[in-house]
């Protein structure tokens, strides 16, 4: 074992109390509602059917449900057939467990409209603060201006002040203008990204004079650089900010449980997971992490495919 067994142990531990709750959440989603109260089963439960007592509840038979079985079960009396009827309805609403929890997923909440509702969100915000951040990065980085410095302390400044702090004037404003309950609530107070200035700046620090004055010798425009140079080089950079971009705003439950107070039709994914909060006797725990599953695997499999590029857009490589 080598000096530095300690340091593996760390990073194991900490690796170990990161993957904790998305083992859970997996698991969970696996499991009926029994075994997810009783703490057993193991990752993937035991899979033996259930029955889904709101299929039941919601296909109870009635009076003319027993009159119109009575050929079927002649010579039966009422509660017979009753019983008969109810014996087919469990029958009916019988499945496993994970198929019970992935189904409830989708059809006790509209999740496919909440997961494209997370998708226009945060790609029109990543796009507009794309088109901010990166002119604001080139002339702090590139231009030489009176009050550069100050400008560049400002936008660390606003690196300092947390969202909550801003967040009721910002809503008093909306409101005034009427756009609550609307995606422009949920998308244009996030449009200016002073991290993504940040980041950007620090990057096309990186990236040689000699290139942009070579392409201010061939005539080009700042504007035209920014674009058609600048762009092409800080492609790491920019999917590391879109990592963090995409995944706070995809995760964000604070700012769209504040604008958004009665369209169901404008819930993001977080949002949909209070359709499973009522359960109080943990019932609905099983679909609750199987919705967390659905939201979580598209951040997961972006990560994955960036990763490369994420580490070297956070190592601020440069050109190469």
């Amino acid at each position: 074992m080598t000096r530095d067994w300690w340091k593996h142990m760390v990073l194991i531990l900490g690796t170990i109390i990161v993957l904790a709750p998305f083992y859970m959440m997996v698991s969970y989603s696996f499991k009926s509602p029994g075994e997810i109260d009783r703490g057993e089963g193991g990752f993937f439960g035991r899979q033996e059917m259930m029955i889904d007592p709101r299929c039941v509840a919601l296909r109870q038979p009635d009076r003319a449900d027993i009159e119109a079985a009575r050929a079927r079960f002649v010579g039966q009396d009422d509660a017979s057939v009753q019983a008969s009827l109810l014996a087919e309805t469990e029958a009916d609403c019988s499945l496993r467990p994970v198929v019970f929890n992935y189904s409830k997923a989708f059809t006790e909440a509209p999740l496919v409209r909440y997961l494209l509702n997370g998708v226009i969100v945060t790609v029109s915000i990543f796009l507009i603060q794309i088109v901010v951040a990166l002119p604001a990065a080139y002339a702090l980085a590139k231009l030489k201006f009176w009050g550069r410095d100050a400008v560049f302390g400002l936008v660390l400044f606003c690196l300092l002040i947390p969202v909550h702090a801003i967040a009721l004037p910002l809503y008093i404003g909306l409101a005034k203008l009427g756009l609550t309950n609307t995606y422009a609530a949920l998308v244009v107070p996030w449009t200016i990204s002073v991290f993504g200035i940040f980041l950007m700046r620090q990057f096309f620090m990186t990236v040689p004079d000699d290139l942009i004055d070579a392409a201010r010798m061939d005539g080009m425009s700042e504007l035209a650089i920014v674009w058609r140079v600048m762009l092409p080089t800080a492609i790491p950079a920019l999917l590391a900010f879109a990592i963090f971009s995409v995944v706070a705003h995809w995760n964000d439950y604070f700012w769209p449980r504040i604008v958004v107070t009665g369209n169901r039709d404008l819930f993001t994914p977080p949002l949909g997971l209070r359709e499973f909060k009522g359960d109080g006797d943990g019932s609905f725990f099983g679909p609750m992490m199987a919705t967390a599953t659905v939201i979580v695997t598209p951040l997961i499999v972006a990560f994955l495919l960036a990763q490369r590029r994420f580490i070297e857009g956070i190592t601020l490589s440069g050109m190469k």
